[in-house]
């Protein structure tokens, strides 16, 4: 296939060197137009069926047209279609005439030349007209009446229909908004009378150069009345799309705030996001590439020249600029400025925005072309123009723009001693409005401009007017002089709330290195516990050594709300890494401290985990009680973060003590606070939490899409982690071993091995176990119980270890009997023993546990009895969890019916059975089926023993009763007697018996030879 040229800016494809790296300007990922693409596809294949369509596809120069084209044409070419494309050209007010059909034509001429050749025969002179190859200008007819072009136009529709009659053929003419007068009647014509032919038509040209007076418009008009003319309305990009744009182009992921930037600054416009894209790593500083800059510039140049400073003027204002200030900046008569406005409105270079008040570019890019056209002095000269026009008239813009847009303008006048305290005030507003990410880029040209400013007008400024988050250092934040450190705590804070991690790493670093020759550990110590957190949230430590070193400079200092964010950060460090009595105690010291010097906000964090201590410690009355009442307390002040955080942990504690339904409740609240207060980190761990219980309440559809949500919000990797995590157990209780183990895997990148936690690792290594298990690795299975336990478990873990060991424990009991898994078992049972001694049972649910894994023990040793078993059952009378009952219902019954108590047996079966068929969970269910048939008991449907099963021929025809063929079964998988009578539930002497009444009737000498002869004839179906 041959194409015409690609006329536009939308059709650049070039390449740039990034850093020594080839990058693409264009992406190579399609982004955001599957709808269109479909609808055109679906076209496509009426027109194959002989339905002819045609389109017409608008969008702004740069949005995307030229490669929703390119896409469509691969696939048609993809089905077998033909495509000729074709593109009007720009030359003045007028164009080439007939340019893109021409060259639309000529590209199936060398496509289809036998049958080009065929559709115009005898029509070559007036065809030449399009296509001049088709003969010479001596043969062609110059008649320039209306019937000629009408005759013209009718054979060429008709050229179209014979080329397309026995394949379909898709013709593309780019750029319509360039078209010649010519190219538009012949396009109107081939609209309004094609009817048939395997073709489709598509027309493309840019919404935003249709003013009133352009001549596509009337065309455009009159094919809106079409019902055969379909028109496709091209959007900018979502930021998403942006962002996988942009990744395309730089064939990595690119930072989130470089995606808000130039999704931002491009308005999500395709092209200029391309431009942005390279410009962005080529360290262009305005971000504006020649090329583009030209492009954009040229309307504006065309204006009347008091236009143009009035265009200049805007630029320099804001993306919106209101009228009053306006008119107090621009210098001119009203009747001049409004004159001058009229023409650049006219252009489509300035809108009135939709109220009226003011005015603003077209296109956000158009105006940064302007501004940077400008001469430094110039842009200078006008932004000192603006700020002073705003301070002497505040109501001249928005009073909640007034603060941002006064920094801007002093700071892009270069007037530091101006807009350092103007930049500090906007900081300020930003932060009220937990506009975080802005605060951030106002602090850092704040600390950009600190060395400018006279030290005079310095000292003048104070913390308590700037910095909220001002480290105490024994210093009055009302009297003294704001710091540059005061600044960069700020900013660290800041970057850390809007989750630009690395740029508050980094000022953290910078920080500490300043404070590193002054003797001020108060401070010092602040920083260390920032950076802290942030290493624990990068995945590049476990934030302990930060910590410790925190610790270590406020060690022998007086109380003081440094203080106590240490303590807390260590007793919440100490919770989540190495739980036990020295944990506790640094959590009551940090609630001490908090209270001595009123800081609220850490006393509550530390509340917090002093009540989780004291429920894995076995206080879980007092622990809930203290955990409830941060609850209502930090609600009804609405401290944000701990909200969060109240929302999180207080659940996990209850699910910790087996109050599923209580923490479901919790949890539900606490998603609409998280998304209240944009906590979306907190709301991952929610929903990871929710997910978790709902899954021990038998919830398991719910539970599946609460842990996708974890996997999917949130800016950290850890909940994550628990989602899989979540994930992973639900496929293991449902028997997707692949699933389970791939789920596994996730966890562990999420988690990453940076920062190991019990409650995360004890529960991973729960996942491994069951997937070893269910893969019949039990050697590997043993291997990730000696690896979980390491060194042992620390105190207050039972609500993830004494799960680990029942698996484990569970395993050696399902291998018994295998010759591979004798070798080291009496070491795992004796290991699983010695770790289960360490284990407090603070609440009835691990009780519970407690039983069943001295059942399981014992049924590894072939010890249990039914008495070992209903004291399981008893422990779970009172405890919510479907899943594990069910379980414990099905050993059960398998004990009762090897002391031959059927009836009770099958009581316990059928709910464990119902539930197991609810939940999906297969493994289970087809272990209670396989139960109950080899007992002969009924589950649903017919009884067994009253209607059997039929028998394989082979089988009746030798004679064997339906129990002969259960034990036959059995000999020719190599089952001894006992064995036999183990797995039937009859005695060694019956099944003894049995064994000879087969070889009898088989004939045969030996339990070998029947064992043969039944593979031979088929007797059984061979089970993968």
């Amino acid at each position: 296939m041959t194409t015409g040229p690609i006329s536009g800016a939308a059709a650049s494809d070039g390449c740039a060197m990034l850093n020594g790296v080839e990058t693409r300007s264009v992406s190579p990922v399609f982004v955001g137009r599957a709808g269109e693409l479909t609808v055109l596809a679906d076209a496509l294949s009426r027109a194959t069926a002989g339905e002819p369509q045609a389109f017409l596809v608008a969008g702004e120069a740069g949005v995307g047209k030229t490669r929703l084209i390119e896409e469509f044409r691969d696939e048609a070419c993809g089905k077998d279609a033909v495509v000729a494309l074709g593109g009007c050209v720009e030359i003045g007010a007028d164009g080439l005439p007939f340019a893109p059909f021409s060259t639309a034509l000529r590209s199936l001429r060398r496509s289809l030349p036998d049958e080009f050749a065929a559709a115009a025969a005898g029509r070559e002179e007036e065809l030449a007209r399009l296509l001049p190859d088709l003969g010479g200008a001596a043969r062609r007819q110059d008649r320039h009446d209306e019937e000629a072009m009408a005759r013209l136009f009718e054979l060429t529709v008709r050229l179209l229909e014979r080329l397309a009659a026995d394949r379909t053929v898709v013709l593309v003419l780019e750029d319509l908004h360039w078209a010649d007068a010519s190219t538009r009647h012949l396009l109107a014509y081939l609209f309004r009378t094609l009817r048939r032919g395997r073709l489709v038509v598509i027309a493309t040209y840019r919404a935003d150069d249709i003013h009133r007076r352009h001549p596509l418009r009337p065309l455009l008009a009159e094919l809106d009345r079409l019902r055969t003319v379909q028109r496709i309305e091209l959007p900018r990009f979502s930021r998403d799309e942006v962002a996988r744009q942009m990744a395309g182009i730089l064939a990595t992921e690119p930072a989130p705030s470089l995606v808000d930037d130039i999704f931002e600054r491009s308005d999500g416009n395709a092209f200029f996001v391309e431009e942005l894209s390279v410009a962005s790593y080529e360290g262009c500083c305005t971000g504006l590439t020649d090329s583009l800059r030209d492009l954009l510039l040229v309307r504006v140049e065309g204006l009347p020249e008091h236009a143009q400073r009035v265009a200049r003027i805007v630029a320099e204002g804001g993306s919106t600029v209101e009228y009053p200030l306006l008119a107090a900046v621009v210098g001119l008569g009203e009747d001049e400025l409004i004159e001058a406005l009229r023409a650049a409105v006219g252009a489509n270079i300035l809108l009135a925005t939709p109220d009226g008040d003011g005015y603003r570019f077209r296109h956000s890019l158009v105006r940064e072309a302007v501004s940077d056209d400008l001469l430094p002095g110039e842009r200078s000269r006008l932004n000192r123009r603006y700020a002073e026009a705003l301070e002497a008239g505040p109501g001249l813009v928005p009073a909640d723009q007034r603060a941002a847009r006064l920094a801007s303008y002093w700071y892009h006048a270069h007037a530091a001693a101006k807009a350092l305290p103007a930049v500090l005030h906007a900081s300020v507003e930003a932060r009220r409005r937990h506009a975080y990410s802005e605060q951030l880029r106002l602090l850092e040209r704040a600390m950009e401009l600190w060395d400018d400013v006279p030290e005079d007008v310095r000292d003048g400024l104070r913390p308590v007017d700037y910095a909220e988050v001002y480290p105490p250092c024994g210093c009055d934040p009302a009297t003294t002089p704001l710091r540059y450190l005061d600044l960069m705590a700020e900013a660290a804070v800041a970057g850390r709330l809007c989750a630009e991690r690395d740029r508050a790493l980094k000022i953290i670093k910078r920080a500490l290195r300043l404070l590193e020759d002054e003797k001020d550990p108060l401070r010092s110590a602040w920083f260390w516990v920032q950076r802290s957190r942030l290493v624990q949230t990068q995945g590049r430590g476990d934030g302990w050594t930060e910590l410790a070193t925190a610790q270590d400079l406020v060690r022998g200092l007086p109380p003081s709300e440094v203080h106590a964010e240490v303590l807390a950060g260590v007793a919440g460090w100490c919770m989540l890494h190495e739980p036990g009595p020295d944990a506790l105690a640094a959590a009551e010291r940090a609630v001490e401290y908090a209270r001595m010097v009123g800081a609220r906000e850490i006393e509550m964090n530390a509340r917090i985990t002093l009540g989780g201590l004291m429920v894995d410690a076995g206080d879980v009355e007092a622990g809930l009680a203290e955990m409830y009442e941060v609850r209502d307390r930090v609600r009804e002040l609405g401290v944000a973060p701990v909200v969060g955080r109240s929302h999180v942990n207080l659940p996990s504690a209850l699910e910790g003590v087996g109050r599923s339904a209580e923490a479901v409740h919790i949890l539900e609240e606490g998603l609409a606070l998280c998304r209240k207060y944009g906590l979306l980190d907190s709301e991952a761990w929610v929903w990871g939490n929710l997910s978790e219980s709902l899954y021990a309440l038998g919830r398991w559809d719910e539970a599946a899409e609460a842990a996708g949500h974890a996997e999917r919000v949130g800016h950290s990797a850890k909940p994550r982690g628990g989602g899989a995590a979540r994930l992973a157990y639900l496929a293991l209780a449902r028997g997707d071993m692949d699933e389970a183990a791939r789920r596994l895997a996730d966890a562990h990148d999420h988690y990453g091995s940076h920062d190991p936690m019990p409650q995360q690792s004890l529960p991973l290594a729960r996942i491994a176990i069951g997937v070893a298990a269910g893969e019949g690795r039990v050697l590997d299975a043993r291997g990730e119980l000696e690896r979980a336990l390491g060194t042992g478990l620390p105190p207050g873990v039972q609500r993830y270890a004494w799960p680990l060991l029942l698996a484990a424990a569970t395993t050696e009991a399902d291998a018994r009997g295998l010759p591979t898994a004798d070798p080291g078992r009496a070491e795992a049972l004796a290991r699983i023993r010695g770790a289960a001694k360490t284990l407090a049972t603070p609440a009835p649910v691990w009780t519970a546990y407690e039983q069943w894994l001295r059942a399981e023990l014992l049924r590894a040793d072939r010890r249990d009895t039914p008495e070992d078993w209903a004291a399981v059952m008893d422990a779970f009378a009172t405890v919510d969890r479907p899943y594990d009952v069910a379980r414990v219902r099905h050993r059960t019954a398998e004990s009762l019916l090897a002391a031959g108590e059927r009836d009770r047996a099958a009581e316990l079966l059928r709910p464990a059975h119902a539930t197991a068929e609810r939940l999906g969970a297969r493994p289970l269910a087809e272990a209670v089926t396989q139960l109950a048939q080899r007992a002969r008991l009924r589950l649903t449907g017919p009884d067994p023993a009253a209607a059997p099963a039929a028998v394989p021929a082979p089988a009746e025809e030798l004679g064997l009763t339906p129990r002969e063929q259960d034990v036959l079964r059995l000999v020719a998988a190599g089952r001894t007697n006992r064995q036999i009578a183990e797995e039937l539930y009859i005695s060694p002497k019956t099944a003894s018996v049995h064994v000879s009444n087969i070889l009898a009737k088989l004939g045969v000498t030996g339990r070998g030879e029947a064992a043969a002869l039944a593979h031979r004839l088929r007797l059984f179906p061979v089970t993968a």
